[in-house]
C-alpha cells in the first residue's frame, strides 16, 4: 500500500507535476533505495541499532553517458564527490549516491566496483554525497557496505519512488520532525517547450519553529501537540539537505549552475536557513542528448535561452518545496540508538491546521 503524499491531503502547491510527481518523470532517470533498519535499544559501537542506508539515481536509464551538469552549495557543512572535475569539465559522468557521512567513502569505492563488474567500465570520479543520521543511527559502527551501494544501482528504476525513512533518508531528521527522501516534478507549459523539471532530496535539516507549510507556520502551530526530539547537541536539529535536480531541457553548465542555485529559494519557503552547521548541497543535470557533428568529434549541442528560463526557475523553486514537504509526510516515527524518538510530521493535525487557515486545497 503507497503512502499518502503531500497533494493527497490537500496540501496546495504551485505549478503542474508530471505523472508520478517525481525526479522520473524526466525521461531515463531512475532512482533506487537500499534501505538498513536493524536493532533496537542502547547504543553499541559496531552492532547498532541501525538506521541509515543508500539511495542511487542513474541518468540516462543508466547508460551513463556523460551530461551536462552543475552543482552550487548554500552553505559547505557537508561533503559531494566529483565536483571537481564537474566544476572544470562541466561534465557528470557517474550515477549520483546519497548516504550517510561517515559511509561516503566506501560508497564511492562501490560505484567503482560495481562499474567494472557490472558494466565493464571505469566510472570516474563517483558522484557521492551525505547528510548526518547520527542521533538516530549507529553512525560509528559504519554498516553501509559495498553490496548495500550496489543493491540501490540494481534497484533504480522509473516510475513512483518511495519515499520518507528510505535509502539513504532512512536516519534523518528535518524541522524537528521525521525527514528523509522526498521528491517531486513540474511540467513546463507547451509556450515554454513542455519540459519537466524533476527534484529528489535528503531532507535532514531546518528549525522546527522555521517549519512552514503552505505559508502557515506549522512547526510552531503543532510544537505542543508534538515532542520535538533532543539530545543536548544543536548540530542534530539543523544538519543538512541535499537536492539533485534534472531536467530534458537543453541547458549548457552555465545555465545548469543557475538552476542550481535556485533551489535554495525552495528550501527558504518550507523554512530552512542555510545554518552554520547544514550541508546544503545541490546538484543539476540536463539529459538532453548531444550529437556528433562530424569525423573530428565535435558535438551538436541545443541551449535553452536565457530570456525563457524564468519559467525553469519557477519549476525548480515550486518542485523543491513539494519535495521536501513529501519528505516530511511520507516518514514514519522511528525509533533509533538508545530510545531516541523522532515523531513524524502527523497528518490530521497538519490538514486541521492548513483548514483554520482557510489553506486546505
Amino acid at each position: 500500500m503507497s503512502k499518502p503524499r503531500a497533494r493527497d491531503l490537500g496540501i496546495p502547491f504551485d505549478g503542474e507535476p508530471g505523472e508520478w510527481n517525481a525526479i522520473t518523470d524526466v525521461p531515463g532517470v531512475l532512482v533506487g533505495h537500499d534501505t538498513l533498519i536493524a536493532g533496537q535499544g542502547a547504543l553499541e559501537v559496531g552492532k547498532g541499532p541501525i538506521r541509515t542506508g543508500v539511495t542511487a539515481i542513474l541518468p540516462c536509464g543508466g547508460k551513463l553517458e556523460p551530461l551536462f551538469a552543475a552543482w552550487h552549495a548554500l552553505n559547505g557543512a557537508g561533503e559531494i564527490t566529483g565536483t571537481t572535475w564537474m566544476e572544470e569539465s562541466g561534465f557528470l559522468q557517474s550515477p549520483i549516491l546519497l548516504t550517510n557521512t561517515f559511509s561516503v567513502g566506501e560508497v564511492a569505492t562501490a560505484v567503482h566496483t560495481w562499474g567494472l563488474q557490472k558494466m565493464d567500465r571505469v566510472i570516474w570520479p563517483p558522484v557521492v554525497t551525505e547528510t548526518y543520521d547520527g542521533f538516530l543511527n549507529d553512525i560509528r559502527g559504519l554498516h553501509v557496505k559495498q553490496e548495500h551501494a550496489w543493491a540501490a544501482l540494481d534497484r533504480a528504476a522509473t516510475g513512483p519512488v518511495a519515499e520518507g525513512n528510505v535509502g539513504g533518508g532512512t536516519g534523518m531528521i528535518c524541522h524537528g520532525f521525521k525527514g528523509g527522501i522526498g521528491t517531486a516534478s513540474r511540467r513546463l507549459e507547451a509556450q515554454s517547450g513542455g519540459y519537466t523539471v524533476g527534484v529528489l532530496v535528503q531532507a535532514n535539516h531546518g528549525d522546527r519553529k522555521n517549519l512552514r507549510i503552505a505559508g502557515i507556520p506549522a512547526g510552531v502551530e503543532l510544537a505542543e501537540q508534538i515532542k520535538e526530539h533532543g539530545s543536548g547537541d544543536d548540530t542534530t536539529k539543523t544538519s543538512s539537505i541535499i537536492v539533485v535536480a534534472t531536467t530534458d531541457c537543453p541547458l549548457l553548465p552555465h545555465q545548469l549552475k543557475r538552476l542550481a542555485r535556485r533551489i535554495p529559494l525552495g528550501i527558504g519557503i518550507v523554512g530552512g536557513r542555510g545554518e552554520n552547521y547544514s550541508g546544503d548541497i545541490f546538484l543539476a543535470f540536463s539529459t538532453a542528448p548531444m550529437e556528433q557533428k562530424n569525423e573530428l568529434g565535435i558535438l551538436q549541442v541545443d541551449m535553452y535561452p536565457n530570456n525563457k528560463i524564468d519559467a525553469l526557475f519557477n519549476a525548480i523553486v515550486q518542485a523543491t518545496e513539494e519535495a521536501i514537504v513529501n519528505a516530511l509526510i511520507a516518514a514514519d516515527t522511528m525509533e533509533g540508538i538508545n530510545g531516541y524518538v523522532v515523531h513524524a510530521l502527523p497528518h490530521q493535525p497538519l490538514q486541521d491546521l492548513l483548514r483554520c487557515h482557510g489553506r486546505l486545497a
